[in-house]
């Protein structure tokens, strides 16, 4: 009997169908560049713009590019090798055999890499356009690349084409199920549901809410030490997403880990927005959010001052919160502050700014109409910064190919969207990611103070990720432009959420320090010493030195021992709302 499972290629028709689209796309690209040529404006600035040279220069370039790539497939023999590049040799979507041992699979993976390249070095190409319309275009091309690779289409992806014969069609009606699910949802699925519950096996740090404010829940995590540093610690997470990134499971928990070090741990968990936050602006985030935490956190110990942490958005609010502290002479309220992959200057904010222009900013107030913007928009912005990973990723393997969707906490995490109060949104992407008020002195205000981040000289740990796109590592720097205070920079390994969850349990990637002064990252770097694993017993140690008296871990320091009673178990209720 013949083997029903063994899988077949394409029908010819289908062959010579894709062979013919990727020819013309060849051919479209070539005749764009000689229509350049030929109908450049003498007048600028669009013959500037236009100029024919680079024109001329991609087209001969890309000719010869094409050629090389027909011959190999016509001719394989007496033709030179593709030779791939690092990136493209690690691109996770073509690494099946097939797409290299196969001669029509091979063909079209050196194609579509071949029209990819000239794509972007088209852009690269553009003369006389603002670094921000170039940052635009490009932004867009990477996302037509990535939405028109071969590993999308059903025809055009051999593991697919298996698939499909070895479960005689099952699997597209597999996939057609998960696509119509989220369909109805309104936002793509990214991990098997059921998998994770708060409670259970996220968010498991034992300890109590201690306040409840319509703004924010303050979470005190219980002792494990019988010793206490005197000097207590309150996480401010961003409000974008919910707080427990920094509490997932057990052995990945910053909270539990920091617990265990002997810190009396706070987390704020903010409240997700609804149209009762309508009128919530940045200031409230300032004056009802971290400085109220932080009073309330004082009175509570009978402490002088508090540790500090900002992650994200939060740590661009906690700068703010430091100048408005120190404008008011209370600066002595916080003892330091760490800032993860913090922001306060925008200028080289990474690929969201792509995002903040007037028709975006039109589009938001649209989607805002009852005071709050829908989490599901963030969520799918943030997932099209990394629209390979995030977003096609699933396509191919959860819709295509019908698999089922693996658990992954962090993945959870991600798409536990959190709303946004709209006004607070539009007038941070406006004031700060837009006009770049934050580090002129005195542009913003909070409360009727101003705001000069020159006045910050609380001792600050700053964190960035080497390859985060959210907060580059660039644009993290700058903290230690604005500040007048001790700092120390380190930079992680890995991007905006992996560079920080890095548990030094995990052994996983590595970062970077340098004791000497630096004036740029790229000085930074020249003389920094690179060391294995996670940056968490780094910041212990500096934490320390600021302030390493110890106190009994009894009283107060066990929630609900103190004035304020528990209102319920941790993880809270507000991290629970949608």
């Amino acid at each position: 009997m013949p083997d029903t499972l063994t899988p077949t290629l394409p029908r010819l028709e289908d062959l010579q169908h894709w062979t013919w689209v990727l020819g013309r796309a060849q051919q479209m690209m070539l005749e764009h560049g000689l229509d350049l040529m030929e109908h450049v404006p003498a007048a600028p600035p669009f013959g500037m713009l236009l100029d024919p040279t680079p024109a001329m220069r991609a087209s001969a370039d890309f000719w010869a590019d094409t050629m090389q790539l027909w011959q190999r497939f016509l001719d394989p023999a007496n033709a030179e090798p593709f030779v791939e590049s690092p990136e493209q040799a690690r691109d996770r979507r073509f690494k099946a055999p097939q797409w290299r041992e196969e001669p029509i699979f091979d063909f079209l993976r050196q194609s579509y890499f071949v029209i990819a390249d000239h794509l972007l070095k088209n852009v690269e190409a553009l003369e006389h356009v603002d670094g921000r319309q170039k940052d635009q275009i490009r932004f867009a091309t990477q996302g037509f690349i990535d939405a028109i690779s071969p590993t999308n289409f059903p025809a055009t992806n051999p593991q697919v084409i298996e698939k499909i014969v070895e479960t005689k069609g099952e699997s597209l009606l597999k996939g057609l199920q998960h696509m119509l699910q989220d369909m109805a949802k309104g936002q793509m699925t990214q991990t098997a549901a059921g998998a994770f519950e708060l409670g259970r096996n996220l968010a498991m740090t034992p300890g109590k809410v201690i306040k409840r404010t319509p703004l924010y829940e303050l979470i005190q995590y219980s002792p494990t030490t019988d010793e206490v540093l005197e000097t207590p610690l309150i996480i401010f997470p961003p409000w974008i997403n919910r707080f427990y990134i920094l509490d997932l499971t057990p052995e990945k928990s910053f909270i539990r880990w920091a617990v265990e070090q002997g810190i009396t741990v706070f987390v704020v968990s903010w409240r997700s927005a609804d149209a009762s936050m309508k009128d919530v602006v940045w200031d409230d985030y300032v004056e009802r959010g971290q400085i109220d935490a932080i009073d309330t956190v004082r009175d509570l110990l009978g402490v002088e001052s508090v540790h500090t942490i900002g992650y994200c958005v939060a740590g661009t609010t906690l700068a703010a919160t430091l100048a408005v502290l120190a404008a008011r002479d209370q600066a002595a309220k916080v003892a330091s502050a760490t800032f993860f992959t913090a922001q306060v200057d925008f200028t080289e904010a990474g690929d969201l700014r792509v995002f903040i222009d007037d028709d975006q900013l039109a589009m938001i107030r649209s989607l805002s109409a009852d005071g709050f913007l829908d989490g599901r928009y963030m969520a799918a912005t943030f997932n099209l910064l990394r629209g390979r990973d995030l977003i096609w990723n699933y396509v191919t393997n959860n819709y295509l190919m019908g698999q089922e969707y693996a658990p992954f906490d962090l993945l959870h995490w991600n798409s536990d969207v959190t709303n946004l109060p709209a006004s607070w949104h539009l007038s941070y992407l406006t004031d700060l990611y837009r006009d770049n008020k934050l580090i002129a002195p005195g542009a913003l205000r909070i409360g009727g103070t101003p705001v000069d981040l020159s006045k910050v000289t609380t001792p600050s740990y700053i964190q960035a990720g080497r390859e985060d796109h959210i907060a580059p590592a660039k644009s993290v720097w700058k903290l230690t432009e604005y500040f007048r205070g001790p700092h120390k920079f380190v930079l992680a390994g890995s991007g905006h959420i992996a560079g920080v969850i890095n548990p030094p349990s995990a052994k996983k990637y590595q970062y970077w320090t340098n004791q000497g002064p630096a004036e740029s990252l790229e000085s930074f770097l020249e003389k920094a010493t690179e060391h294995a694993g996670s940056w968490w017993p780094d910041w212990l140690d500096w934490l320390r030195a600021v302030s390493g008296a110890k106190v009994a871990a009894n009283g107060a320091r066990v929630p609900g021992g103190g004035n304020l009673c528990a209102v319920a178990e941790a993880p809270g209720d507000y991290v629970k709302m949608r």
